[in-house]
């Protein structure tokens, strides 16, 4: 499964493919997920900006859309940064809100189970995967998947095989780099070989690492990324 960009001529159609998803998801699930995502909806169909994936919202915002406090707004948008559904794309800093990105395909591979609800032609439009193009003498690239389960750390194992089958070119050009040296006390620590690497990760994919630690080990709550030697 490829997810594009939900923006151009096909745009209108991703979106309610996305929308149409969560909503069955939802309503075959318990209460809590129900509201969880019928509160996710809210946001995404009043305030979320599809072309520049970004959500700018305080706090105090969410909490009158959703008629809540703002406890309420920390505590579910914990929840769905557990999921890997919602990141912090920039913290809120100096009088300016917090600006949250949206893993659309991560939405869409948790709600796979349901799409055979809505019907077969939504399960083949999603499943479609576009023909990768080559030119000339170029070969596609095949990535190799991680090695089996360690008995040593079977938790580190699962939380790469997890981010390979999330994106196997993504593991392949950053996360197959990294190595587990320390978890405990609710966090992480992994090694990078560079410096550059190490704080490239940190900006721009902790909130992955992080979300896929959580669904394998619900007791780390923070990721930190350092450079060998």
């Amino acid at each position: 499964m490829q997810i594009a960009k939900p923006v151009g001529r096909n745009a209108s159609a991703l979106k309610y493919d996305i929308l149409s998803a969560l909503a069955v998801h939802a309503l075959a699930g318990d209460k809590h997920r129900q509201r969880l995502i019928l509160r996710l909806s809210a946001l995404i169909t009043t305030r979320y900006n599809w072309q520049r994936n970004e959500l700018s919202m305080g706090r105090d915002e969410i909490a009158r859309l959703w008629s809540v406090d703002e406890r309420t707004v920390k505590r579910e948008m914990a929840r769905l940064r557990t999921l890997g559904w919602v990141t912090v794309k920039r913290p809120g800093v100096r009088g300016r809100v917090s600006v949250y990105e949206l893993d659309l395909k991560q939405m869409l591979l948790d709600t796979r189970t349901s799409w055979a609800v809505i019907g077969p032609d939504f399960e083949a439009r999603l499943d479609e995967t576009p023909q990768a193009e080559t030119a000339g003498n170029v070969v596609p690239l095949h990535v190799p998947p991680p090695l089996g389960e360690s008995s040593d750390d079977p938790v580190w194992a699962q939380v790469q095989a997890a981010l390979y089958g999330r994106d196997p070119e993504l593991w392949s050009s950053w996360f197959q780099h990294l190595s587990e040296v320390e978890r405990g006390g609710g966090r992480a620590v992994l090694m990078a070989p560079s410096r550059f690497m190490a704080d490239y990760i940190a900006a721009q994919w902790s909130g992955r690492l992080l979300a896929a630690y959580s669904r394998i080990d619900p007791s780390i709550r923070s990721i930190r990324i350092e450079a060998a030697g």
